[in-house]
């Protein structure tokens, strides 16, 4: 094989296509790095995407029903807690009512005779019970003092009064046989709801 030694003719010639091939080889370079600029810039938007995760999975339809079974769930316990503070306002009532029912009848009966406020207004006194400690319910404790020097009995009526002072309701409570100095202490309770709140009232206490 002959080879020939290269002139500088054809050295010049070969220059053109070196530089074309460089220029290719650059431009190649160029558009991989774009495309590796693009891929980043994907990467990019697919992180600020929110996960699937973070979605409940769960249709408008879905979310209504949920929210619906919570209403319902929120107004059972409601009615719940409702019923068992009537309960428990029913079980004080008994509870009181089973200790002093012969004598508010008693009283009630001594008290129909009775003109005017009684004699034995002084001997008495009343005190409001705390609603937290009677479930709720209006109740008085009525303090009977005998004050005399022998036995005698009580009789004591206590009205429940509105806002503009007419009675709404009215309560007989009394103590039999107290000793000299002897106090008993009945519970006056109105039977009435809590709204609107009523007042109440010692009207007549009769020593019999």
């Amino acid at each position: 094989m002959n080879t020939k030694p290269l002139n500088s003719k054809s050295l010049r010639r070969g220059r053109p296509a070196a530089l074309v091939l460089a220029v290719v080889a650059a431009s190649t370079v160029a558009l991989v790095s774009c495309g590796d600029d693009n891929d980043s810039g994907g990467s990019t938007s697919q992180a600020a995407t929110p996960p699937t995760a973070s979605f409940s999975g769960m249709t408008p339809s879905a979310l209504k029903s949920a929210a619906s079974s919570a209403v319902e769930s929120a107004r059972a316990a409601a009615s719940a807690a409702a019923s068992s503070a009537s309960a428990a306002a029913s079980s004080f009532e008994a509870s009181v009512s089973a200790e002093v029912a012969r004598a508010s009848k008693d009283a009630q009966n001594e008290l129909k005779d009775v003109k005017g406020q009684g004699n034995a207004m002084s001997d008495v006194a009343m005190t409001g019970k705390p609603r937290a400690q009677t479930s709720g319910l209006l109740a008085v404790l009525v303090t009977i003092t005998n004050k005399t020097d022998k036995k005698a009995s009580y009789a004591v009526q206590v009205d429940f009064l509105d806002s503009a002072g007419k009675v709404v309701e009215t309560r007989y409570v009394g103590a039999e046989e107290l000793a000299p100095g002897a106090k008993a202490q009945p519970v006056a309770i109105s039977t009435k709801p809590p709204e609107p709140v009523l007042t109440p009232k010692l009207a007549k206490a009769q020593r019999y």
